[in-house]
C-alpha cells in the first residue's frame, strides 16, 4: 500500500501516484462509458460495419498526426494545466454529442475529440512518469492501469443498461458528469508539472524522423501498437458482432465488463513480476496466449464460447498493457520523454488503424470469422518479435 498511501506526521495520506490513480479511475469511467457505445453510436449514423471501420480509421489517422503537432505544447507547458484544460474541452464535446443528431456535426465533434484525446493522454502519461522513481515505473504503471481498468469492468455494465433503457445520449451526459468530477478531484490534488525543455521541437517532420530513427524506440512502438491493435477487435468489431447476433446493447456491456476483469486481477501482479525479472518473458507469454486464443475463435461457431475465449485473452493483455508503456519509458534518456512520449502514443492510433482499416477491408470480402485469423497472425508475429526485447530489470537500478 506504500505506493498509494504513506504515513506522514502520524496521518495517512495519498501519494502522488495514489492521487493520479484516483483521478485516472474517475476519468476512465467516462472513457469506459463512451467506449461501450461508440461503435454503436457511429453505426446509428452510417449503418454499415465496414464503413464504421473506415470512418474510425480516418479519425485514427487524424489522431496520429495530432500527437506530433502537440509536442511543443507538451515540452513547454505545465502538464497539470494542460490535462485540466483537456478535461474541460471533453466535457463540452460530450454534451454536444448528447444533443446532436446531424451527421456532419457529429463528424466535426469526433475530429475535435480525437485531437483533445491526444493532449489528455500525453499529459496524463507524463504526470505518471514524472511522479515515479526509476525502479518503480512498471509498478506504478501497473497500479494506475489497474485503477483505470476498474472503470472498464463497471463502466460497460452501466453504459449498456443506460443505452438500452434511456438511449445513447444519456451515456454522453453521464460521461460528462464523471469528467467534471474527475476535474474537480484533480484540481484539489495540486499536482503540477512545469518541468520541460527551454528549447522546444517545432519541426513535425524532424520529430517524426528522429523518433523512428532509433531501433529501440521503434520496437517499443510496435509492442505498444500490438496491444491497441487487439483492442480495436474488442471495442469495434465484437460489439457490432454482438448487435448483429441480436443479443442487444446490454450484452455489449456484459462482454466489455468481463473483458476488463482479468486486467484488474492481474495487471499489478504482472507489473511487479516484470520489475523484478524483466520484460522479455512477459511479452512472450502475453502475445503467445492472445494469439492462440484468437486462432481458437476461428474454429468456434457458438458466440458465447467466442466471447468467453476473448475474455480469457485479456489475461494476456494484462501482461502487456502497462508493461509495454513502462518498457518505452525505460529505454528513454533524460528529457526525451517530453519530446517522444507523444509520438509513442501514436502506437495507439497505428495499432488501431491497422486493426480497423485492414479488418474492415477483410470483412468486405470474407465472412466475419476470418477476423480472428487476421488478429491472431499479428499477435503471433509480436510473440516472435519479443525474443529481441532489450534486457531491462528495473529492480537492479538505483
Amino acid at each position: 500500500m506504500g505506493i498509494l498511501v504513506r504515513k506522514q506526521k502520524g496521518d495517512y495520506t495519498f501519494t502522488r501516484i495514489g492521487k493520479l490513480s484516483i483521478v485516472g479511475l474517475i476519468v476512465s469511467f467516462a472513457a469506459a462509458y463512451i467506449s461501450t457505445i461508440w461503435a454503436v453510436y457511429m453505426d446509428s449514423f452510417i449503418q454499415n460495419i465496414a464503413l464504421v471501420g473506415i470512418l474510425s480509421s480516418a479519425l485514427t489517422i487524424i489522431s496520429f498526426f495530432a500527437y506530433f503537432f502537440i509536442i511543443p505544447l507538451i515540452e513547454k507547458g505545465d502538464k497539470g494545466k494542460i490535462y485540466s484544460y483537456s478535461l474541460i474541452l471533453f466535457i463540452i464535446t460530450y454534451i454536444l454529442f448528447a444533443i446532436n443528431h446531424n451527421f456532419y456535426i457529429f463528424l466535426a465533434l469526433a475530429v475535435a475529440m480525437t485531437i483533445i484525446l491526444a493532449v489528455r493522454m500525453t499529459s496524463f502519461g507524463i504526470l505518471v512518469r514524472d511522479n515515479s522513481k526509476n525502479k518503480e515505473v512498471s509498478v506504478n504503471e501497473g497500479i494506475v492501469y489497474t485503477f483505470m481498468n476498474i472503470a472498464y469492468v463497471v463502466g460497460p455494465l452501466v453504459a449498456g443498461f443506460i443505452a438500452a433503457s434511456f438511449g445513447l445520449s444519456w451515456v454522453f451526459v453521464l460521461s460528462a458528469l464523471f469528467l467534471l468530477f474527475g476535474l474537480i478531484i484533480f484540481k484539489t490534488t495540486g499536482i503540477k508539472d512545469t518541468e520541460g525543455k527551454k528549447k522546444v521541437d517545432k519541426n513535425v517532420l524532424k520529430n517524426f524522423i528522429d523518433f523512428f530513427r532509433d531501433k529501440k524506440r521503434v520496437m517499443a512502438y510496435v509492442f505498444g501498437g500490438g496491444v491497441n491493435l487487439w483492442w480495436s477487435l474488442i471495442y469495434l468489431f465484437i460489439p457490432l458482432m454482438i448487435i448483429r447476433s441480436h443479443l442487444g446493447e446490454v450484452w455489449v456491456g456484459y462482454f466489455l465488463f468481463a473483458v476488463a476483469v482479468p486486467l484488474i486481477l492481474f495487471a499489478y501482479v504482472f507489473s511487479k513480476w516484470t520489475a523484478k525479472h524483466g520484460f522479455k518473458k512477459m511479452f512472450k507469454a502475453g502475445y503467445f496466449l492472445v494469439a492462440i486464443l484468437a486462432f481458437a475463435c476461428f474454429f468456434v461457431s457458438n458466440i458465447y464460447i467466442i466471447l468467453g475465449l476473448l475474455v480469457l485473452a485479456s489475461v494476456g493483455m494484462a501482461m502487456l498493457e502497462s508493461t509495454t508503456e513502462a518498457y518505452f519509458f525505460d529505454i528513454l534518456k533524460g528529457k526525451e520523454k517530453y519530446r517522444f512520449y507523444g509520438p509513442y502514443n501514436t502506437a495507439i492510433d497505428a495499432g488501431s488503424l491497422v486493426g480497423k482499416l485492414l479488418g474492415s477491408i477483410l470483412l468486405i470480402f470474407l465472412p466475419f470469422k476470418f477476423i480472428f485469423i487476421f488478429f491472431g497472425i499479428f499477435m503471433f508475429g509480436l510473440f516472435l518479435l519479443s525474443y529481441k526485447t532489450k534486457k531491462i530489470i528495473e529492480s537492479d537500478r538505483k
